[in-house]
């Protein structure tokens, strides 16, 4: 009876513990979003203010400084999911000056949630980074050693996924992807000797981010943004019908801008 148990309960807490759907307590909410607080928990609540605030629940509002506090989180997730947040309201100008600091975050997950944020904000400062979504993304090797490759071109990797291993002399380092997509290529054969920066494979960017850069694009890109974007809307291997009609509509909306930027610039609008 006691194996059975155990056989019920333990999946059933796991799930309890891992579900970002279960309802938070105020004193819950509190405590989770405290820096001690395991990284899951602190998404959770984190999560769940993100939902009240699209309700349009004001009284979450308490606790935006504790959120402002957490976009210096030592754990990129807890930074990433923060930029998430702050997006939900646009109407914060605390938030919005943290979202343009978070632009300048070492890791790439926090700057492209950051951007994607600011056009919310009707903000176009994140307008290269939403770019680089689209585009393949190169990882630069951290440290000095030979290469192990574990995963073979077209693999699908998410944040913290192991891309190979580096053995020094003294030391054995794990490579790990910091973004979500798949492997395009690698730069360097296996058993090569890498130095520390130098860049060893190319991930080419997953579904979601290329929907949601395009997306974003089409409210505030330009000319610059344009190879790109149409370089979806001609359809791109592996990706899903959806993103080629949405890189078609930003496309348009591009050409559309620009048009009417020239003809602001020279003298051949309405008002001439």
């Amino acid at each position: 009876m006691l194996l059975v148990l155990a056989f019920v309960l333990v999946p059933f807490l796991f799930w309890r513990g891992t579900w970002f759907g279960r309802t938070l307590s105020e004193r819950e909410t509190d405590q989770y979003l405290r820096e001690a607080q395991p990284p899951r928990k602190t998404q959770h609540a984190l999560v769940q203010l993100a939902e009240r605030i699209i309700r349009g629940d004001a009284t979450v509002k308490r606790w935006y400084p504790r959120v402002q506090g957490l976009a210096a989180h030592p754990a990129p997730e807890i930074r990433a999911t923060v930029a998430w947040v702050m997006g939900q309201d646009n109407q914060s100008a605390a938030f919005h000056a943290a979202l343009l600091d978070l632009l300048k975050d070492p890791e790439p997950v926090v700057r492209r949630n950051a951007a994607l944020s600011l056009v919310r904000f009707q903000d176009r400062s994140g307008k290269v980074e939403l770019r680089r979504m689209l585009q393949p993304y190169e990882v630069l090797s951290p440290w000095a050693g030979t290469l192990s490759i574990r995963l073979k071109p077209a693999d699908a990797v998410n944040p913290g996924t192991l891309l190979g291993r580096l053995q020094s002399q003294e030391e054995r380092y794990e490579l790990r992807s910091p973004l979500p997509g798949y492997v395009h290529k690698w730069l360097v054969a296996e058993g090569s000797t890498v130095k520390a920066d130098e860049p060893v494979v190319l991930l080419s960017p997953g579904e979601d981010q290329v929907w949601e850069a395009l997306r974003a694009l089409y409210l505030v890109g330009d000319m610059e943004d344009f190879a790109e974007v149409e370089r979806f809307a001609r359809g791109v291997e592996g990706m899903p019908d959806k993103i080629r009609q949405q890189a078609v509509l930003t496309a348009e909306a591009i050409r559309r801008r620009a048009a009417e930027t020239t003809g602001i610039q020279t003298g051949s609008g309405p008002d001439s």
